[in-house]
């Protein structure tokens, strides 16, 4: 066994990532969260791009984590950056985006940025040797249907972690670590559906767990099932951003009166942009910000297309984004919220029933709750047959979903992970069981 064990593991999240490193003088079996930020062991998976004046020993002027989502809040001029997971797959990955002070940025480099200050922070916080293995999760789908781009989107990542220093690089499925992590709680055999939401997509995975079956490295014969979507709390930030805010900046507004009588929608395609994170950037180029000025006779109302175009010329639709997300969780444990847009206009504000988010995010729920029968029933088993249901992920939060999923298993027996660390937990006992010798 090695005196020095160097391997970490990375659960890289689309809201939130953590690091999990073996303890010290454990023998590399034992492993513990590092600690991201103070008093904090997981980090919003953010980066902010000033936009002058000011470096860290990383190299471009940038803020990482919560230092990144308070520079924007401050209103310091710069970029930021979030759902960065939400690219790999997609053609953006190799694309160059513009961070602001006339400078630009790869989208692949931005990522590698973000997992070398996850590493650099694992080494600070007392990880040892060269730290060049690495366990990485992994969504169980990045890309619904599309092998090839899933593929593809495994590929960016693993390229962004030997960019860093990592040579050697395993990945796990991040259901799979939650249930490394269930499995370390219990003193008997269970058959678990695990339930992974979080910013980017919901997994599921039946699996087989135990004490005596832990120490196994080679688990396939416990996975029953594996199987996932696209869809998670990023979109229903979106939809929750489309039923609420943007109603009041023309979204499915109707313009003019014509002469027959009849009133065309305001084209929808902006606002879509504007409630998917990384496409929000993409309306402030000066030829798109031209275009939207242009129609202002496409509004019937026209202080709907004024709040559109102070909202673009100004660039807030991220604080715009980030106030649907923060009415989301204020809604998620019942009762409404009320969303303050006394930045655009003077005493605008807009109320967030649950009702109103229950209804916009009744067809992502549904296929979620889908996806997670389609898993047990791939594992060959029937609900009655589930022991215990387990929930990780932040989206797990939201109390309808929960319910809604939890509704189809009666039986099973409901436990509730660490929201945002047990998926890093349980990729470090992977990790553990890998690299320690």
């Amino acid at each position: 066994m090695s005196s020095s064990p160097s391997f970490c593991a990375i659960d890289f999240g689309t809201s939130n990532s953590a690091v999990a490193i073996p303890e010290p003088e454990s023998g590399a079996r034992a492993m513990r969260l590092v600690e991201l930020e103070p008093g904090h062991k997981t980090m919003p998976t953010a980066v902010f791009y000033y936009a002058e004046g000011r470096h860290d020993a990383d190299g471009p002027p940038r803020a990482f984590g919560r230092a990144a989502v308070a520079a924007y809040v401050d209103g310091i001029d710069g970029r930021l950056m979030r759902s960065m997971k939400s690219i790999l797959g997609s053609g953006l990955i190799d694309q160059t985006t513009d961070v602001g002070g006339g400078r630009g940025a790869k989208y692949s480099d931005i990522l590698s940025g973000y997992l070398k200050r996850l590493r650099n922070r694992a080494l600070a916080d007392g990880a040892t040797g060269a730290l060049n293995k690495l366990v990485l999760g992994r969504p169980v789908f990045f890309v619904d249907g599309e092998p090839e781009r899933d593929a593809a989107a495994q590929s960016s990542l693993e390229a962004a972690a030997h960019a860093v220093g990592f040579d050697e690089v395993h990945f796990q499925f991040e259901p799979i670590a939650a249930a490394f992590d269930y499995e370390s709680q219990i003193d008997r055999e269970r058959i678990v559906l695990v339930a992974d939401i979080g910013g980017g997509t919901s997994d599921f995975s039946v699996v087989r767990v135990g004490p005596d079956r832990m120490q196994r490295l080679d688990r396939r014969d416990d996975i029953l099932a594996n199987h996932g979507v696209h869809i998670a709390g990023t979109d229903f930030d979106r939809h929750i951003e489309l039923a609420s805010v943007l109603r009041e900046f023309g979204y499915r507004s109707l313009g003019p009166v014509r002469p027959d009588g009849s009133a065309r929608e305001v084209p929808s395609g902006v606002y879509f942009d504007l409630a998917t994170w990384h496409l929000i950037n993409t309306v402030y180029s000066p030829g798109r910000v031209a275009e939207l000025r242009s129609m202002r006779s496409f509004y019937a109302d026209v202080q709907q297309h004024q709040r559109l175009m102070t909202v673009v010329e100004e660039r807030l639709g991220h604080e715009l984004a980030a106030r649907a997300e923060g009415a989301k969780i204020e809604v998620s444990g019942g009762g409404d919220a009320l969303i303050d847009l006394g930045l655009i206009e003077n005493g605008l504000e807009v109320r967030l029933s649950e009702a109103t988010a229950v209804a916009s995010l009744d067809a992502d729920i549904g296929r979620i709750v889908a996806a997670g029968r389609d898993t047990v029933a791939q594992a060959g088993l029937k609900p009655e047959q589930i022991d215990a249901l387990y929930f990780t992920g932040g989206s797990t939060g939201l109390r309808l979903l929960a319910e809604r999923i939890a509704a189809d298993y009666p039986a099973a027996q409901q436990v509730r992970g660490d929201r945002f660390a047990s998926v890093a937990t349980g990729l470090g006992l992977h990790a553990a069981r890998l690299f320690a010798h």
